[in-house]
């Protein structure tokens, strides 16, 4: 997390290889493990940790990644060099942006609220971290 000479903050991160770069700024919400399977198929991952901020405080910096419309619903991005998974957006909600919570040069500033999508756990993840469960989206 940095500051600006203004002293707003915000949160910077990236894919692996470094072609992309992003920048955030804005209170992240929605921070969420998502369990389902087009999440789990597009990161190879058992789950994916989310974070949603509005469209306009998500800034590319440099790069620009590949785009791929995953379902009749969303857009995802990724890196056409390294495959980094970094964004979700709905289409019919282009006001609002999910970010891939580990893309950020360090995560552990946030934390995640709760796991979204459990009805689409793998069985062998056990969830005992005492966070919210959610079947499918929250209020789903």
């Amino acid at each position: 997390m940095s500051a600006s000479a203004e002293g707003a903050l915000w949160l910077e991160g990236g894919c692996l290889c470094g072609a992309v770069r992003y920048r955030v700024t804005g209170k992240p919400y929605h921070l969420t493990h998502c369990h389902c399977g087009l999440c789990r198929r597009a990161s190879g991952a058992p789950f994916v940790t989310w974070f949603s901020v509005k469209s306009g405080q998500f800034q590319l910096l440099r790069g620009e990644p590949t785009r791929f419309v995953s379902s009749p619903r969303a857009t995802r991005s990724f890196c056409g060099h390294c495959g980094t998974q970094l964004t979700f957006q709905l289409l019919r909600n282009t006001a609002e942006i999910d970010i891939t919570l580990c893309s950020l040069d360090q995560p552990e500033v946030l934390q995640p609220e709760d796991h979204t999508w459990t009805s689409s756990r793998l069985a062998w993840i056990a969830l005992a971290d005492g966070l919210p469960q959610h079947t499918r989206a929250r209020g789903g």
